[in-house]
């Protein structure tokens, strides 16, 4: 059996009980998703979620914390995703910054808003991020140890 996995990170930001997330275009449509994105070569998964968010919202993140790690597998693409997500804190956004071909734009949304509009979400990582968060899950970012 031959299996397809990949590798990626996604920020949790959340200020006065709203959450950042980005609207994006997809295979499926127009879906919501927090920013996330996919491990380069060479890259710290840290550096990753930070560069991913930057290029999806134009704001800078700030990592403090690892809020899990989920797998999910999307038969229909026969792929098997690894999500490590992170909890920080955001600051801008860049004015002027151009966002990743594909998103439409970034927002907050608060949880309620969220869980009304779970058939928009990417995939089903979208809200379990939210409820770990809000159950207060974090781990520390030295669990993760990068070698390169």
């Amino acid at each position: 059996m031959n299996q397809r996995v990949s590798v990626t990170v996604a920020a949790v930001a959340e200020r006065e009980g709203r959450f950042l997330m980005v609207e994006e275009e997809t295979d499926d449509g127009v879906r919501l998703n927090q920013p996330a994105g996919h491990l380069e070569p060479d890259e710290s998964l840290v550096e990753a979620v930070v560069r991913e968010t930057l290029e999806e919202t134009a704001y800078g993140f700030v990592p403090h914390s690892l809020l899990g790690v989920y797998r999910w597998h999307h038969a229909a693409k026969g792929i098997s995703y690894v999500r490590f997500a992170f909890v920080g804190e955001v600051d801008g956004p860049e004015t002027g910054r151009a966002l990743d071909r594909g998103i439409l734009r970034a927002l907050w949304l608060t949880p309620d808003e969220l869980s009304v509009q779970a058939a928009r979400h990417r995939n089903p990582l979208v809200q379990r991020c939210i409820q770990d968060y809000l159950a207060g899950r974090r781990f520390p970012l030295d669990l993760l140890v990068h070698y390169g």
